[in-house]
This record gives structure tokens, C-alpha cells and sequence, in this order.
């Protein structure tokens, strides 16, 4: 845990700044964090690596409040202009009606769309930093669009800032040259030429900004995260993606505090000037030679240490490499430096991409909120991201950073050099780079695992996101706080949809598509229009009809039939599609599809494509004279829920000769869903929370004794398709969701197996521990990953019979665990078993995670999502320990979030206390971290979809977040959406 967590929460309300006071007197802070712990309330977010979700917005007044009007004065000491008057009104008379206003806010439209009157080409900016408080000065070359009007106001965007002074050609503005709002500066028109210089004089407190948005202090650095609009937070700009300009930079500080200088592009000079900038100083000079968007600048000053290594493009040119981070950490970097590595080169191998820089620096940073960024040239990394030793990272973790460092190293060509417009088209740059990082890895280690992995995620964030009242296609057509927009929709969907262009033209053609959209639009920001346009004219394909994905919303329904004449030799396939939404217009759909031989000897017809572009149609296959299977969505080709009614005879028959990775692991999640759904069904109708003690289906039984006995495969596929379906498949696949139904069912249905196959389960679990065993040190490549991966399933479903003998196994493991996988897997069984064991497993975990703040995350993340008596209690326990701080995003992901994603049983508690709890959460979030409170609020969205009870228990609590008084535009935008 950071111990350094805030001004506020070290030195309390006496020390803290009259700004700080300010806020926290307004929106009663205080009284909400009392029974919370020490430090003030932080962030939250969902599950691990979305590639990313970096959205940064903040609360109606900002980190640390607003500048009262009294204190706003010009470069000459006069009053700042308001358009409204409030300097007669008390401070926190003023901030209430500010957050009253926010509590509707209005919403940007996407055909709203215009080009701003004014265009900034170049930015300089200098400054004087500090922790506590940073000057910059920024110098902006001005040009007016040619079709403006000449006397067109300058609107610049800016939150949080001290204005100090502004000038025009170098003359002061006064009083009647410019506006100054809550979140704009408007230079009047009539003091405008048609081309300027613009120099602006601000201040911002780092250290008080606990938004993490813009510029702000964490651990010993400063850092800044601009997207999506935090560099307004940094000075006064146009903040918005279609403004590239050319940006250089000075920055100076104490060199004691702040020996490491850095920000995007080349390093031009560096020194010490203290006639400028005082003694004991130092300087550093950058320059990015390529247009960007404010969203894509990035500092970072601090005492850090780095590793350095060197690449040589496939141009010859040598590019320096350096990874950053606080000095107990360096040497957890070297994976991710591999990791850099591997993507420059397969960028270049599999779309011709060469890095455009002669350096590439990554920052790893303890405070963050999200995964990481791709500001250019300067990757800034939460360090759970980029970090990756035995002891603190686990194979997931190790797949994850490789992933990350990919994602944000693709992002430099689909996503800086040609990046959005406008935020309406985030998933231009994400979702594109999302299916980029993902063939990546599909490539770096087993393109069935890593499909089947993929999938899973789209199944348990985005398909239920699609089924609730925050539904958006992956092309938002409105927002209120673009930091909302982040979601799985338009990174995952949006990459699905990325997928199905390149299912449809071919990965030829797809690679002509890409070639076409680079030559057309470096150097540009444009929209998801001008991409599908290149894709169909490097093709000569007419996709007009593909818009519709960009359009509608919604998880589409494919329903499938066939009839087969074995006689005439024809197989007819019958597709059709809905949306659900009355007068929705088809889509167009790639359907992977093959026949399988009824005898298990192969396919009757090789896998092709069939492109359902009509609400019905009929495809017929000829020469088909033996009985066979159909094969399809092969490779999960389309983001639908597939309706295709088979038998367990025919699903049994997949999991045994399916020749597609993807749908023989499918054929086996269906299995096991009926069997659970069947389950939770009968619970209902009887009233009963425990799962009945009849054996299970012995077809299910038995293919899954057959997958168990396998030899010689990939053991992450088998492991993948042992895993009982997860609380999020199963909602996803009825109507009404009854929350403790469900969690009995997936207990008895595991424990159910465990006790048919315990035999099979124990004599695996020792060929791979004994094969573990006899490594000579931890490896993460894919066979040993598969390996420990087929023994912890076994060991997850030995467990759930929570007997003396299993329960010594997952000791036996934890105690001689030699990488923290061994260890997190048996401890994160035992947390679940009801004997002594539980607290003697998570002292054992904790001891050998001491000092390693990643691997105490996974402690804290264990204990919050073990379905245990008094869960809630253990909760609020665990957040009143030392090592936790409010303050730090990864530590409160590891609790609150981990209760809210994946302690189902009690956060879904019939009495309500659950979702009582997470609200109390939300509310005292809010005022900290908008961002975090809002991504946390989203955990409500389903009510609708719960039964009657809970559904009105999670609704009351809803409501009670959106009606609090002072909520953010963020979180008010989650709750009252998810409310309609």
C-alpha cells in the first residue's frame, strides 16, 4: 500500500488547503470516509485488462474544487469576468449550485459534430514543477479556419487551473477580452486576427489532485494522464482529438525530487539553468516531431530507475528502449521489455509497421486509473500491467503485461498516427488495436486459448452490458462524461467487429484494407466511416450494410436449422437474425460453418464462409450423401447468442470429434449450462437455496471422465473445457436471474463432478504437480502455463468436496509453492473450504507476499471473493487494515471490486446488504474519483434482469446513488441511465 496516500488523509482538515476544505465541506466528505478507514476513497474498476479502459473525467468540481471567483484575477489583479455572477455568494453556496447543475447534464451529440473555428498548430509549453504546486506556461500558435467567421470566439477547455495571465501577440487581455468559466476560457473574437500567438499562465496542485486525470503526484513522481480529457486539467486548450498540433516541451525542478525528466518524443537538450530556474534545479527540453491530440501528451518527472535495451527496425534504424519505474521494481521489468520487443517486431512482420522514433520510454506508475496509455513515445504502465516477476505475477498476469505492452505499442499507428476525430469514434482506435493485441498473443502462444479466453470476456462484461440499460453500439451516438464511453462494448465488441471484416475479405484482403487506410489517413484524425471505406475499396466490396454494427445496439439473436436429404446428397442451412429492437435493419454476418462426419472420422465439408446479410435465408451445400453434423459459428465468427437446438447426444459428440478448438469447448460450457440451468430452475420452483444431491447426468459425467483422460493435447484447452460456465454465462442465458439459484447450482454441478471423477481428478492433479515439480525454475511459456493450469482446475474441483484429504492438498501446494500461481491457486481454493485451514492459508499467502504490493492485491482479492459467512463483515475488516488505502486503484479493485465482480452469493445477499454496501461504496468514492465511482455504479445496471426481490433491493440502492446530493456527471450519468 502507498503510505504517502494524500495531503488530506495524512495531516487532516487543519493542514488541507482552502480549496481542499472547500469540497470536502460542500459534499461532506468527512462524514462518509469516517467509517471507511484513514484515507480518503480512491477508484475502482472491472475486471483485469480490457487492453484497456483508460477513460479520465472527474467530479462537477474537480479534484481538490474550485478557484472562488474572488481569486480569479487577470495578469493586472483585476476580477476575472463570469458570465454568471457568484462572488457575492458563499464558497460552498457557489460549489452547490455547480453540482446542482450537474445533476442534469447535458449530452453531447455525435451529428453535432464541427470543426472548431480556431486551429492550434504548434504548442509550447514550460514548467516550473512541483508536487505541490506546478506552473506551466504555454505558448500556442493560433490560425483561424478559413470557412469561420471573422470575430469567432476562442473557446479553450480547462478545469482546475489558477489563471495567472493570458496574452494575445504578446499584449495582456483585460477583463472585457475574455470569459473565464467552470470549464472554458473564451478569448473574445474581437481581439482575434486570423492568426495569433496565445500565451497562458497557469498553476495546478499534483499533489491535491486525487482524480488522477491531468497532472498529479503519485509515489515519487509526477505523472499525467490526458485521456480523454485530462490535459485540460494541465492548461488551457483546445481538448479535444481532431486539434493536432506540433507540442515541445521545457520542463524544470529540483533535481533531488526529480532527477528523471521525460515526455513524448525526442530529447533535445538537457541541463541545469538555475539563473532561470533556481538552484538546485534541472532541466529538460522535448520534442514530438509528429501531430497529436492533447490526449497523447504525457510527462512524468521523479526518481525512478530504469532497464535499457535497443531494437533494429526493418528499415535499419536503432530505436533505444527503456522501462521506468520506482527502483523496487526494476526488476520486475525485463518480461515486458521481451514483451516491447516481440510486438515491434510483429507489427512489422504482419502489417508492415515500423516504429516512427529513434527512443520509446514506458513508465510504470502505482496510482493509475486504468491499464495503461499509449501517449507517444512515452507509454505510461500501471504497474499491475507491466510488472512481472515469479512472485508477484501469475501466468494470467504474465499473458496480461505481453497483451498490454502490445496493445499500447500497436496503438502508436492505429491510434496516434491516425487516431478519432471525435470521441463518438473511440472505437476507430480501440477496438481495431484491441483485435491487433489479440492476434498478437494468438500468435505469441495458442490461437484456441487465446479465442476461447477472449470470448469468455465478451460473454461475462460486454453480453450483459448489451442486455442492460447502458446498451450502446460500439458507436455511442450521445454521451454526457466521455470517461463512461471506456467500456467492453467499444474495446471488446469493437474488436469483434474488426474480426468479422477480416472473417469477410480474408486476411489478404484484410491486410490491403489496412495498408489503404494508413496511406489515406496518416497524420489524420478521422472517423469509422473512413476506415470501413477503405477496407471495401481495397476490396472493390460494396459494406454499406456493415455500418449496421455501428449503429444498433444490442446482442443479436442467429437461429439456426437444417434439413438434410442424404438421398439427393443437398444440406440445407437456415440462418436467421433479431435484434430484439422493432425495425432494426439486418446485419451483415459472417457465419464460419463445416460439416462433421456423424462417425467422428473428420468433416464432410471443409470450414467456409456464409454471409447472412438478410433477416432469413437458406444456403444449400450439394454432394453431402453421408449423415453429418453441423459445425457452426466456428471460431465464435459473430457476437450472437446462437439458438440451435441439439441434443446432450449430439453436444457429447462435439466435445469427443468437433475438429473447430472453439466449439468443442462450446459443446461442453452448453452441457454443463443445461444441467445448471435445470438445476437453478427446480431450486426455484421449490423455494430451495441448496442444490439437490441427485447424481449428475452420467452423459455429462462421462464426456467430461473422457476430457479428463486425454493425453497428449493442449492442456490449456483441457482445462478450459472442465471449467464450469461462471455466474456471468448462466445470467446471460435466461430471462429472470435468481442470483442464489444460480450460485447453488454451479456448487453443486462442481462438486457434483469432483465426486464422480475424484479419481481421475486426484491422478491428474499428480501427473502435472509431479511434471511442475521437476522444472528447474518458473517458466511462462504456453505448455507449462497449460500445465499448471489442467492441475489447478483439478485442484478447484477437488476442493469443493472440502474434505480433510482435499483440503491438505491445497496446503501441500501453498507451502511448497515456487511461484505465486502455485500459491494463489491453493490459497484461493482453501479460502473457500469451511475448516481452520481458510485463516491458516491466507496468514501463509500473506507472509509470502510481504513487501510485494501486486501480490498483497491478490491476497486482499482472494479474501473479498470468498463466498463466506459474514462476507461483508470480512469486507469492511479488511478495510480497516494498515497495508490498505483508498487512495491506491489497485488495492481498492482487489476489494471492493473484487466483492462487487465476483463475490455473487453475497453481494446478491436477499437481504440487500450487498448492494447497500457497494452503493455506500459508490457514494464515497464519488467526490475522489468520479471516474472509478462511475465504473463501479455500473454494477446496478442489471436489476431489471433480477428477480422481483432482488431486483427491487438493487433498484433502492440505485436510486439512492443518483439522488445524493453533489453525485458527479459521471455517476449520475451511470445511475440515471441505468434507471430508464
Amino acid at each position: 500500500a502507498k503510505e504517502d496516500c494524500s495531503e488530506v488523509s495524512r495531516n487532516g482538515p487543519s493542514s488541507v488547503p482552502p480549496k481542499v476544505n472547500m469540497l470536502r465541506g460542500a459534499r461532506v466528505v468527512l462524514g462518509v470516509l469516517g467509517a471507511i478507514g484513514p484515507c480518503a476513497p480512491h477508484r475502482i474498476a472491472g475486471l483485469p485488462s480490457m487492453g484497456a479502459a483508460r477513460a479520465l473525467s472527474m467530479s462537477a468540481m474537480g479534484a481538490y474544487g474550485r478557484v472562488p471567483a474572488s481569486a480569479m484575477t487577470t495578469a493586472n489583479g483585476q476580477p476575472v469576468q463570469k458570465r454568471q455572477k457568484t462572488s457575492a455568494a458563499p464558497a460552498a453556496a457557489q460549489m452547490s449550485s455547480v453540482a446542482d447543475a450537474e445533476v442534469k447534464p447535458v449530452a453531447k451529440l455525435r451529428n453535432d459534430y464541427a470543426p472548431p473555428a480556431y486551429w492550434t498548430r504548434k504548442i509550447h509549453m514550460d514548467f516550473a514543477l512541483g508536487a505541490d504546486s506546478t506552473t506551466v506556461v504555454s505558448t500556442l500558435s493560433v490560425e483561424r479556419d478559413p470557412s469561420a467567421a471573422a470575430g469567432a470566439d476562442f473557446e479553450l477547455d480547462g478545469e482546475d487551473l489558477e489563471l495567472v495571465s493570458v496574452t494575445v501577440n504578446g499584449k495582456a487581455l483585460g477583463e472585457n477580452d475574455y470569459v473565464l468559466e467552470e470549464r472554458t476560457l473564451t478569448l473574445k473574437g474581437a481581439a482575434l486576427p486570423a492568426s495569433f500567438e496565445l500565451v497562458t499562465e497557469v498553476k495546478n496542485k499534483p499533489r491535491a489532485n486525487t482524480q488522477l486525470s491531468g497532472l498529479y503526484y503519485s509515489g515519487s513522481m509526477l505523472c499525467t494522464q490526458c485521456e480523454a480529457e485530462g490535459f485540460r486539467r494541465i492548461t488551457f486548450f483546445q481538448d479535444r482529438p481532431d486539434v493536432m498540433s506540433k507540442y515541445s516541451v521545457r520542463m524544470a525542478g529540483p533535481r533531488a525530487d526529480f532527477p528523471v525528466l521525460l515526455s513524448n518524443g525526442n530529447l533535445l537538450k538537457a541541463g541545469s539553468d538555475a539563473a532561470k530556474d533556481g538552484a538546485g534545479t534541472h532541466f529538460a527540453e522535448w520534442e514530438d516531431p509528429f501531430l497529436k491530440p492533447a490526449y497523447l501528451f504525457a510527462l512524468v518527472a521523479g526518481n525512478l530507475e530504469h532497464i535499457s535495451d535497443s531494437f533494429k527496425t526493418m528499415s535499419g534504424r536503432k530505436v533505444e528502449l527503456n522501462i521506468y519505474s520506482e527502483k523496487e521494481n526494476v526488476d520486475a521489468l525485463d518480461y515486458a521489455m521481451g514483451a516491447l520487443k516481440r510486438s515491434m517486431k510483429w507489427d512489422e512482420d504482419k502489417f508492415g509497421r515500423e516504429y516512427d522514433l529513434d527512443l520509446f520510454n514506458v513508465v510504470a506508475v502505482n496510482d493509475f486509473n486504468m491499464g495503461a496509455m499509449e501517449n507517444k513515445g512515452l507509454n505510461v504502465f500501471n504497474t499491475a500491467c507491466v510488472l512481472a516477476r515469479p512472485w508477484s505475477a501469475t501466468d494470467g498476469d504474465y499473458e496480461r503485461v505481453e497483451g498490454v505492452v502490445a496493445h499500447e505499442y500497436f496503438h502508436n499507428w492505429t491510434g496516434n498516427r491516425v487516431t478519432c476525430r471525435d470521441w463518438f469514434q473511440l472505437t476507430l482506435k480501440e477496438g481495431l488495436t484491441v483485435y491487433r493485441d489479440q492476434s498478437f498473443s494468438a500468435d505469441m502462444t495458442s490461437e484456441a486459448v487465446k479465442r476461447i479466453s477472449d470470448v469468455r470476456m465478451l460473454r461475462a462484461r460486454q453480453f450483459p452490458e448489451d442486455a442492460s440499460p447502458l446498451a450502446h453500439p460500439i458507436r455511442p451516438e450521445s454521451y454526457v462524461a466521455m470517461d463512461n464511453f471506456y467500456t467492453a462494448t467499444v474495446y471488446e465488441k469493437g474488436a469483434e467487429v474488426i474480426r468479422m471484416y477480416a472473417s469477410l475479405l480474408g486476411q489478404e484482403g484484410f491486410r490491403k484494407g489496412m495498408d489503404l487506410y494508413f496511406e489515406r489517413h496518416d497524420g489524420q484524425a478521422v472517423t469509422c466511416d473512413d476506415f470501413r471505406k477503405a477496407m471495401a475499396d481495397a476490396n472493390g466490396r460494396d459494406l454499406a450494410q456493415f455500418e449496421e454494427w455501428y449503429r444498433q445496439a444490442g446482442t443479436p439473436t442467429l437461429s439456426v436449422s437444417h434439413a438434410h436429404d442424404t438421398a439427393k446428397g443437398v444440406f440445407e442451412l437456415t440462418l436467421e437474425q433479431s435484434l430484439g429492437a422493432k425495425g432494426s435493419a439486418p446485419l451483415h454476418i459472417p457465419v464460419l460453418f463445416a460439416l462433421l462426419k456423424r462417425d467422428g472420422s473428420g468433416e464432410a465439408l471443409p470450414e467456409t464462409v456464409v454471409e447472412l446479410t438478410e433477416a432469413k435465408q437458406t444456403f444449400k451445400f450439394e454432394h453431402v450423401h453421408e449423415e453429418v453434423v453441423p459445425s457452426v459459428l466456428r471460431g465464435f465468427s459473430a457476437p450472437v447468442h446462437l439458438k440451435l437446438e441439439r441434443s446432450d447426444e449430439d453436444l457429447a459428440f462435439l466435445m469427443a470429434h468437433e475438429t473447430d478448438p472453439f466449439n468443442r469447448w462450446e459443446a461442453s460450457q452448453q452441457l454443463m449450462t443445461r444441467v445448471m440451468l435445470s438445476m437453478a430452475s427446480e431450486m426455484v420452483k421449490s423455494g430451495s437455496t441448496e442444490g439437490p444431491s441427485a447424481p449428475l447426468p452420467a452423459l455429462l459425467v462421462d464426456a467430461s471422465r473422457a476430457t479428463l483422460r486425454e493425453r497428449g493435447g493442449d492442456k490449456s484447452l483441457q482445462s478450459f473445457a472442465l471449467t464450469v460456465p461462471d455466474f456471468d454465462t448462466l445470467s446471460s442465458a435466461v430471462e429472470v436471474v435468481h442470483p442464489q439459484a444460480l450460485c447453488a447450482a454451479i456448487g453443486a454441478v462442481k462438486k457434483g463432478l469432483a465426486a464422480a471423477l475424484k479419481d481421475d481428478l486426484l491422478s491428474v492433479y499428480k501427473e502435472c504437480a509431479t511434471a511442475e515439480a521437476k522444472a528447474a525454475s518458473y517458466s511462462p511459456d504456453p505448455a507449462s502455463v497449460g500445465n499448471r493450469r489442467l492441475r489447478d482446475t483439478c485442484l478447484s474441483f477437488l476442493g469443493s468436496l472440502d474434505t480433510p484429504e482435499t483440503t491438505q492438498l491445497c496446503m501441500d501446494q501453498l507451502k511448497s509453492a515456487k511461484c505465486i500461481t502455485d500459491a494463489l491457486s491453493a490459497f484461493t481454493v482453501a479460502s473457500k473450504t469451511s475448516g481452520p485451514a481458510r485463516l491458516e492459508a491466507s496468514d501463509i499467502f500473506a507472509a509470502k507476499v510481504e513487501g510485494d504490493a501486486l501480490g498483497l492485491d491478490k491476497w486482499y482479492r482472494t479474501r473479498a471473493s470468498a463466498s463466506v459467512p459474514n462476507a461483508i463483515g470480512e469486507v469492511k475488516e479488511l478495510m480497516k487494515l494498515p497495508s490498505f488505502a483508498m487512495t491506491n486503484p489497485n488495492r481498492v479493485r482487489a476489494v471492493v471490486g473484487a466483492f462487487t465482480m465476483l463475490n455473487h452469493k453475497y453481494f446478491h445477499a436477499a437481504d440487500g446488504s450487498g448492494y447497500e454496501f457497494a452503493a455506500d461504496m459508490v457514494i464515497a468514492l464519488d467526490p475522489i474519483n468520479a471516474q472509478v465511482a462511475a465504473r463501479l455504479a455500473r454494477s446496478f445496471s442489471p436489476w431489471r434482469r433480477l428477480d422481483d426481490k432482488s431486483g427491487a433491493l438493487m433498484k433502492a440502492q440505485l436510486e439512492r446513488i443518483r439522488d445524493h446530493p453533489g453525485l458527479s456527471r459521471n455517476t449520475y450519468e451511470i445511475a440515471a441511465t441505468s434507471l430508464q
